[in-house]
């Protein structure tokens, strides 16, 4: 039993990473070009924060039951983009660091290889 509750969830994960717009979205975001896009993704949350507000209000009026799914999808959805501008810009900066150290190490790696054919030449 445990072993088909792991199979489904992992189905499950790979089926709504790889189909749901806003998981297609985060991992594109994720990757090193798309890191400068965190931040303004951030706004992506606010309709997503007021379709939430809509159900919520068609749920108090008599709406149906069903809305409150929608309700929490629309939350989670909102979440994971307010949270992922704040970890896109540290990733971003650790990448630019990364990047600096690897400009340096490649600049003296260079500037040592002219020392050396200079002083192969001279001697």
């Amino acid at each position: 039993m445990l072993r088909l509750l792991w199979a489904a969830s992992i189905h499950t994960r790979y089926f709504l990473r790889r189909y749901m717009p806003t998981n297609i979205l985060l991992d594109l975001i994720r990757t090193r070009r798309g890191l400068k896009w965190g931040v303004p993704a951030m706004l992506l949350a606010a309709p997503y924060l007021l379709a939430a507000s809509i159900c919520t209000n068609l749920i108090a009026d008599g709406g149906p039951g069903w809305l409150n799914l929608l309700v929490i999808l629309f939350i989670w959805n909102a979440l994971k983009f307010i949270v992922m501008g704040p970890v896109s810009l540290i990733v971003l900066l650790r990448v630019h660091i990364q990047e600096a150290g690897e400009r340096r190490r490649v600049r003296r790696q260079s500037e040592a290889m002219k020392s050396a054919r200079f002083e192969a030449i001279g001697a």
